[in-house]
């Protein structure tokens, strides 16, 4: 999406499984039964099998968006335990970072394909299905204007999390007293704003460290820290290591189950 500004998908016959996808941050269209409709971030699209997918997102609408597919022959009940209507397209989620944490796992485990790692993809989808039920429930619960305030704020956070974002100002930007707002926010969301924050960050270093090539200096730049050292105390102290260390522990268990994959398929 850095190069092209937009993506579309288009699956005239659908596909043979389900499949559920997460808005992170950002909006994207679909079209159900013809009709465009904009998903916001914190809501989840499910596609059954031989639906028409038709989608698209837009590099100014600044989409992040997870997905995944599964079959089985209890996914109707599991969908429907969950509260998850399969005559409803989308359905509202929340923006907890969980989901980036639990999506960025199956991703994980599906490229090193390590001993269970089938059963425990299937778990954690289950809690995501998890995750998504009890946020539906609790929406349901809420006031509506307050609701709606701290989910738009959620989303901003979101969105600008690599932004320098005085929690006093945004409050005041809804006529909200801070310690109002953080109470209704850490409510709705479990967490304070300041920590939301911080947590993305985190999630969003972590993926970094093990996917990219980037120096911690740039790294503590993308997520929105400007002195490398105090991104490297944070991260220290949220995550127990240093970033390098992170980085070459990662890279150590993803050699050392690359080995075990090869000894495998040689024994057989």
């Amino acid at each position: 999406m850095l190069t092209r500004e937009k993506l579309p998908t288009f699956w005239k016959k659908g596909r043979r499984d389900y499949q559920i996808l997460y808005v992170a941050a950002g909006k994207a269209h679909f079209w159900f039964d013809g009709k465009e409709e904009v998903v916001k971030a914190g809501n989840m699209v499910l596609y059954k099998p031989g639906e028409i997918q038709k989608y698209v997102y837009y590099l100014a609408d600044k989409p992040e968006v997870f997905w995944v597919h599964f079959t089985g022959n209890d996914v109707k009940k599991i969908l429907e335990y969950h509260g998850i209507h399969l005559d409803e397209h989308v359905f509202y989620t929340g923006t907890l970072t969980e989901y980036k944490t639990l999506f960025r796992k199956i991703i994980r485990e599906l490229q090193l394909c390590r001993y269970g790692y089938e059963d425990y993809t299937a778990s954690l989808l289950n809690e995501i299905l998890l995750l998504a039920s009890r946020q539906q429930r609790s929406e349901s619960c809420a006031p509506g204007n307050i609701h709606a305030q701290v989910e738009d704020a959620a989303i901003y956070f979101s969105e600008n999390y690599n932004e320098k974002i005085s929690i006093e100002d945004y409050a005041a930007s809804l006529h909200m007293s801070t310690t109002w707002f953080i109470r209704n926010f850490k409510q709705q969301v479990g967490t304070s704003p300041v920590q939301y924050i911080l947590s993305l960050r985190m999630v969003n270093a972590q993926s970094l460290l093990e996917q990219t090539n980037y120096s911690v200096g740039e790294i503590a730049a993308i997520v929105g820290y400007d002195n490398p050292l105090y991104f490297s105390r944070v991260f220290h102290k949220e995550m127990g290591v240093s970033p390098m260390q992170y980085r070459k522990d990662k890279l150590k268990k993803s050699e050392i189950s690359a080995e075990e994959e090869t000894t495998i398929s040689a024994d057989l």
